[in-house]
């Protein structure tokens, strides 16, 4: 049994960072033959994936209760939003709605809390209120009451809660849709954080999840933005990710998985937590506790002297590095999973969620980023055609030449709101004439991408725009350039880089050499309120 283990202080660095980017000063050392609940894991998580198409099967008639329940729910917020709040001004009037909406989802449960944790993560997606509002989702949600847990933890461990803890702090750090956090100590008093899964989740995520798959195959073609993310896909998605976060033994799998793919890339600027070698069970995960800066604090990074800047390219590079040469990457980052530590290492926590590529749409996924990065337009669309968000027999020419994708983008800041509106309406209509969805593969990547460029606006606001995305692929293709132009058939090289069509799809000149966060966001912010002028006129 592979406990504490005391540190050779002598010793350079613990040997597990061999295999895996961890902090280096460990509670433990892992051993992998020595993780009681590692072996099963592998089969575990195909028994699960299994058990998708059961989960989200779905008769002729509705689970009436749940879906009247849900609609009482929402009905009411909105009956309430109408009577108390819409005629109060634009933004008042979205904040209500907000609230009520946040409101309603907490009381409908997990599934919905989840679904709402979704939604905070897409800002420039959804409206600035409902993704500020449902921000208080991720760990502000009325906690499950510690004698419940209490009964969780012993339940799971085999024994009472003292036989492991010397002391637990009662409080939870954080409560969400599926599991709360707590700081604890080990009876040798060494410091560990505790995710304790809700007693009923189980059951009302099996449920939530029938009542979903019922209704959203009557949401395809109905509305454009449901029809371009393809929500019975969408369902499907979130039945994998929240299934798979029900059994924190796959999650503290998934840590390991993390910190392996850091650690073959050399990404040594991320750490992992270690989970802990025994005290692990489906519903309890115990691990390492790691403390530092909010990654929203940028003031308080800044006076410790760490360069911001810096911490979220590193950010940016490891999860790209992931996703594009081991199609393994985690699949949830927003500010509540990241902690910038002391040293200016990012922490990367609550692995729940992980995005996994088959080799076939790695390969795709990695095509289609060289693409993009040398401005080849046939490439892009022929990858994205291969990852699924185009259908396998369409035609690669007419589609660009349909598209208008081989056309100048007019720019959207000299555009009336009229002229936006009907453009951004003509290409969705086009994109659903060609059978457009937004792949799942895709989607966990997309709302990443989102994160990382909202804390590029935030940490590094000063930033050329420009010149960030060549060194980043400069950097892949120096580093990995042989190992890519390999994999995908394609020469690749720094000198091939070309921004002209990333420039274009921002809609400025060629011409322009430089381009700050700070610009690209006001730019942002005149297209958001012609649009609002558009919706309010």
């Amino acid at each position: 049994m592979l406990m504490g283990m005391s540190q050779d202080h002598e010793e350079p660095s613990p040997a597990d960072l061999a295999f895996g980017s961890f902090s280096s000063t460990p509670p433990w050392v892992l051993v992998p033959g020595r993780l009681e609940w590692l072996p099963g894991t592998g089969p575990l998580r195909v028994a699960t994936r299994k058990r998708i198409p059961d989960l989200i099967r779905h008769g002729t008639l509705p689970p009436a209760r749940r879906v009247l329940g849900t609609g009482f729910r929402l009905g009411s917020a909105l009956l309430l939003w109408r009577q108390l709040d819409r005629h109060k001004g634009r933004e008042r009037s979205r904040q209500g709605l907000s609230r009520r909406l946040r409101r309603a989802f907490e009381a409908l449960g997990p599934t919905y809390i989840k679904l709402g944790q979704i939604i905070s993560s897409g800002e420039g997606i959804f409206p600035k209120e409902l993704v500020e509002e449902f921000g208080q989702l991720r760990d502000r949600v009325p906690a499950e009451p510690f004698p419940i847990v209490k009964r969780t933890i012993e339940e799971d461990l085999g024994g009472p809660i003292g036989a492991f803890f010397s002391d637990f702090d009662t409080t939870p750090v954080a409560a969400a849709s599926i599991a709360q956090l707590y700081y604890a100590k080990l009876r040798d008093g060494t410091p560990v954080a505790v995710k304790v899964q809700r007693s009923r989740v189980a059951a009302l995520v099996r449920r939530d999840l029938n009542a979903m798959s019922w209704i959203t195959p009557h949401l395809v073609g109905r509305i454009p933005v449901a029809a371009l993310a393809n929500p019975p896909a969408l369902v499907e998605l979130f039945a994998e990710t929240i299934v798979e976060e029900l059994d924190f033994r796959l999650e503290a799998a998934n840590m390991l998985d993390i910190a392996q793919v850091l650690a073959a890339t050399d990404q040594r600027a991320i750490v992992v937590p270690r989970p802990h070698p025994n005290l692990v069970t489906r519903r309890v995960l115990v691990m390492e506790r790691l403390d530092g800066f909010r990654w929203d604090d940028v003031t308080g990074m800044r006076e410790a002297g760490i360069d911001t800047a810096a911490v979220v390219r590193a950010a940016l590079v490891g999860f790209l590095e992931g996703a594009m040469l081991h199609g393994v990457f985690h699949g949830d980052l927003h500010g509540g999973n990241l902690f910038v530590q002391p040293d200016g290492k990012v922490a990367l926590l609550d692995f729940g969620i992980t995005g996994r590529l088959t080799e076939r749409k790695r390969l795709a996924f990695l095509r289609l980023l060289m693409a993009a990065s040398m401005n080849d337009l046939r490439g892009q669309v022929q990858s994205l055609t291969e990852l699924g968000a185009l259908p396998p027999t369409t035609d690669i020419d007419a589609a660009i030449e349909e598209l208008g994708l081989d056309q100048p983008t007019p720019d959207p800041t000299q555009m009336t709101p009229e002229q936006l509106v009907s453009e951004i309406q003509g290409l969705t209509k086009a994109l659903l004439g060609y059978g457009a969805r937004l792949p799942k593969e895709l989607m966990l990547f997309v709302k990443n991408m989102i994160f990382i460029d909202s804390s590029l606006a935030n940490l590094a606001p000063e930033i050329d725009l420009f010149a960030e995305i060549t060194y980043l692929a400069s950097y892949f293709m120096t580093r990995y350039g042989a190992q890519i132009s390999s994999e995908i058939g394609v020469p690749v090289s720094a000198e091939l880089i070309d921004l002209s069509g990333f420039k274009a799809s921002l809609g400025v000149d060629a011409e322009l050499e430089a381009m700050s966060y700070s610009e690209l966001k006001a730019r942002r912010d005149l297209i958001r309120r012609r649009m609002e002028q558009r919706r309010t006129g």
